[in-house]
């Protein structure tokens, strides 16, 4: 007999809350799953995620092979453990890798070869939220076709329980994993590099492959501590980054790498102990790896800066770029499908594809990157690289709080308001509107370059905000006030992360 099927009301500390499966169906995002743990799902409703997983292998004609890992928060190891039973009870055969950055279960599908992936993380949100980045087919992960006939077998108990799994624990995968990325030569620069990995996953790993090939490493809250008594692991957030400057600034570093919970973004922080934003880094590793491979096809997400396509080394070297909607599923297959050499996203997830690469999102890859720019630049600096990129006035990413029920609809009337301002002719922060990209949200480009981008965010009951412009920080406040006056008309939505 199968699970019962998924409740939606079952509340912690009552009979039925140990004994039937809870799973909200707000969890199930455009590309993951992100739940409140045990609020919005608990271990039975984990269970009933592991076979309705291993059900839509089956009805995807795709072998029931999967690699599972976990990242380092107290509860994540239960999480897989349950998560674990339901694809035993769905007939799946479970290569559990223990301890691990999601990029790790990516490199153990093709290590292993192992069709799919089912990594619990919460990635970099708060302690209390837990997640599984899913794939069937490597080096891609779900995006929202496979996430909604996911959703649709979990929450409608429609479930092949049919057994016969299989658990199979790979003891040495991390030591693997290290030495695949470090098999390279060594850096001729012996560079001084700050690792900061807020306490999260990445601890246990970054430090030794940095190491390994030939950085001086300043460990930075490297210890794993679930509790993330300092920030949490964001190489996005302001104060990750004000860490990490400090520390570069007081050991006269050469460059900050910054690591999130479960290692598949970087961030960076030059040696002046300035940060730069994840676009602009991409940016500067596009004009490096241009030289090298002439005529190259970038990717860049909706929320990157204007400069990959306005750059004259990259327009010099031949690249060109696309913008295509943000979230790592959707660049990770459309750098992939389209055959782009690195796919950027501006939250620092990038993707290197064959020959830098397998197409996957990781971290340490960015990072090691990031070393070899320095390592092919002799006699300059990362602010001197950052400072030959023509000057932009951008924002941090902002995120004003609006519930997942709410947030595409109230995307879909901002994106109406422009369209409409756009047709009729109007000024927008005194300019004309020169282009609109609805690929993903609305992203509003104006004569002179300046842009503003509003979309909904894809794992957080939150709006994602964006502006920039090469003209002014005049312009840059302008396309954000307007913006801004749009979004404090809806009731919908409440308080920013952050303001500029």
């Amino acid at each position: 007999m199968s699970l019962p099927k998924p409740r939606t009301d079952l509340k912690p500390n009552t009979a039925d809350f140990e004994r039937l499966p809870l799973v909200k169906p707000t969890g199930f995002r455009e590309y993951d799953a992100r739940w409140l743990f045990p609020e919005e799902i608990n271990l039975m409703g984990l269970n009933a995620i592991g076979m309705g997983l291993a059900t839509l292998f089956a009805r995807k004609g795709v072998k029931k092979r999967i690699v599972v890992g976990h990242d380092y928060r107290w509860y994540s190891g239960s999480v897989k453990q349950a998560l674990i039973t339901g694809l035993l009870a769905g007939g799946a055969e479970v290569h559990d890798i223990g301890l691990a950055l999601s990029p790790m279960a990516y490199f153990a599908q093709f290590a292993l070869d192992v069709e799919g992936v089912a990594m619990v993380t919460a990635s970099h949100n708060d302690n209390g939220w837990t997640g599984i980045k899913m794939g069937m087919s490597r080096p891609l992960t779900f995006g929202p076709d496979e996430m909604t006939a996911l959703k649709e077998i979990v929450l409608s108990g429609d479930f092949e329980a049919k057994g016969g799994g299989r658990y199979i624990f790979v003891p040495d995968l991390g030591e693997r994993y290290m030495k695949a990325l470090t098999d390279r030569p060594k850096l001729k620069r012996r560079i001084k590099v700050v690792a900061a990995c807020g306490n999260g996953t990445a601890g246990a790993f970054a430090p030794q492959v940095l190491e390994a090939v030939g950085c001086e490493v300043i460990p930075l809250d490297v210890t794993l501590d679930h509790s993330f008594p300092r920030y949490n692991p964001n190489p996005e957030d302001m104060k990750m980054l004000h860490a990490i400057a400090a520390a570069v600034v007081e050991h006269k570093a050469d460059v900050g790498l910054g690591f999130d919970g479960d290692g598949d973004r970087c961030g960076v922080v030059a040696n002046d102990g300035h940060e730069i934003f994840a676009d602009k880094v991409g940016v500067m590793l596009a004009r490096d790896i241009s030289k090298l491979h002439k005529n190259a096809k970038f990717v860049a997400d909706v929320k990157s800066t204007g400069l990959f396509m306005t750059d004259p080394v990259l327009k010099a070297n031949g690249a060109t770029t696309t913008y295509w909607k943000t979230g790592h599923s959707y660049i990770k297959r459309f750098s992939f499908e389209n055959k782009a050499l690195v796919g950027f996203e501006k939250s620092g997830h990038f993707f290197f594809n064959p020959p830098l690469g397998r197409g996957y999102d990781d971290g340490l890859v960015a990072a090691l990157a990031v070393c070899d720019m320095l390592d092919r630049n002799p006699g300059k600096s990362v602010a001197d690289l950052r400072d030959e990129l023509s000057k932009t006035w951008q924002s941090p990413t902002m995120s004003p709080h609006c519930d997942d029920e709410k947030k595409y609809a109230v995307v879909d009337k901002l994106v109406a308001h422009y369209k409409d301002l756009t047709a009729k002719g109007a000024r927008i922060a005194g300019q004309k509107v020169r282009e609109l990209i609805t690929v993903n949200g609305v992203r509003v480009v104006l004569e002179d370059g300046t842009w503003g981008l509003v979309r909904a965010s894809s794992n957080k009951p939150e709006l994602v905000v964006v502006v920039e412009s090469p003209t002014s920080e005049a312009n840059m406040r302008a396309i954000f006030a307007d913006i801004d006056g749009e979004l404090a008309k809806v009731p919908e939505v409440g308080a920013y992360n952050q303001k500029i």
